[in-house]
């Protein structure tokens, strides 16, 4: 009897160390996942170096934390002979899992896992969880905040482009007007002439300018109409591509066949494929290829044009399409590009994205929606 007693003392001794252990990694790893200064993966690799602790076996057990494509381990990579976890789930999707195990057979039972290590698994991929649901969600705002601030700006400075564009028109005309009336004049001097025809060019270029400040602040609203994706790039690349293959820049296209039309303005889509072949035509400095591709995708369709050039710089990458922002030397380009291409994509209710690597290359994705989807089904593209 009294070893009946001393037995049951010791296993009740032994359930409250277990539990002990159990707690102080709970609070362990609750206090980690509030730890302000540590990154994701900071904490990740602190969670699992704590959880072995709180096992029957801590010499021998091994954490292991797998988060999308990234996997954290208290040990090495070697599998678990017998392991047990818990899903990580995030806004009701999948995402990982938060195992303990061990390498080796343990003597003893055939489940070397108590019910409440099961249990205290499931709390920490619980807490882990929410973590990141907490922490995505704050990236989320603060990518939604700064583009409403960018979309503020635009707005500011597309009024005054407007403002500016209307006032600067009524000079210009003036000023082109009389130099090709005084170049019609009989016996003007050589040099005059020469003057007058710079003024009448220089006047030409800042005429283009104003439509592009007035296209940009959308004081040229689209005429809207049935238009062929397919055959706005093939007129585009008719009137860049021959003068990038003299340069030694090689053109493919891959575009898919049949899609379906669109409803927009050819003309301003036409504009945008240009604007966009340009600006990939002056990123390669020598030899290199641009990629031009079309593609069904659901109800929308999608144009990607990619380049090899030089690539951007993430400080680069963020302002490319803010209006009169340019890598370009004084008097190459007036930043106005990108940033027309933006207006117009985004006045036809469709989306423009980039991706760069400095040194590889720039690759823009252009996605309008469709009006009425055809019979294209195609999947080849971007």
């Amino acid at each position: 009897m009294p070893e009946r007693r001393d037995e049951n003392a010791r296993l009740t001794d032994w359930a409250h160390r277990e539990r002990v252990k159990e707690l102080q990694c709970l609070y362990a790893v609750s206090q980690i996942i509030v730890e302000p200064s540590l990154t994701r993966a900071e904490r990740m690799r602190r969670i699992v170096s704590t959880l072995p602790r709180a096992w029957q076996h801590p010499d021998s057990a091994v954490a292991r934390i797998t988060l999308d494509n990234d996997v954290f381990a208290s040990a090495g990579g070697e599998p678990l002979l017998a392991a047990c976890g818990a899903e990580l789930v995030v806004e009701a999707e999948p995402r990982g899992m938060v195992e303990v195990g061990y390498p080796s057979v343990l003597p003893g039972d055939a489940d070397p896992f108590l019910a409440e290590e099961r249990t205290l698994l499931e709390n920490v991929a619980r807490q882990v969880s929410l973590y990141i649901t907490r922490e995505e969600g704050a990236e989320r705002r603060k990518l939604l905040e700064e583009q409403l601030r960018h979309a503020d700006r635009l707005a500011t400075i597309g009024q005054l482009a407007a403002g500016v564009a209307h006032e600067m028109n009524e000079p210009l005309s003036s000023i082109l007007g009389f130099a090709q009336l005084a170049l019609k004049s009989v016996d003007v001097p050589q040099q005059v002439a020469a003057d007058l025809r710079e003024i009448v060019g220089s006047s030409l270029r800042a005429r283009e300018i104003v439509k592009k400040l007035l296209l940009f602040a959308r004081q040229t609203p689209p005429s809207m109409r049935a238009c062929n994706l397919n055959q706005v790039v093939d007129e585009a690349l008719f009137l860049l591509a021959a003068g990038g293959q003299r340069q030694g820049i090689e053109f493919a296209r891959r575009l898919t066949a049949e899609l379906p039309e669109l409803e927009a303005d050819p003309t301003q889509l036409r504009q945008v494929v240009v604007n966009l072949l340009v600006n990939a035509t002056q990123a390669i400095s020598a030899r290199g290829r641009i990629e031009v591709a079309t593609r069904l995708d659901g109800n929308h369709v999608e144009l990607a044009v990619a380049d090899t050039g030089c690539g951007m710089t993430p400080e680069v990458l963020k302002q490319v399409f803010n209006p009169f922002y340019t890598t370009k030397d004084v008097g190459e380009g007036t930043g106005l590009g990108l940033s027309v291409a933006h207006g117009i994509i985004i006045a036809h209710g469709g989306t423009i994205h980039v991706e760069s690597v400095l040194g590889k290359g720039s690759r823009f994705v252009v996605r309008l929606p469709c009006r009425s989807i055809g019979t294209g089904s195609g999947r080849s593209g971007p």
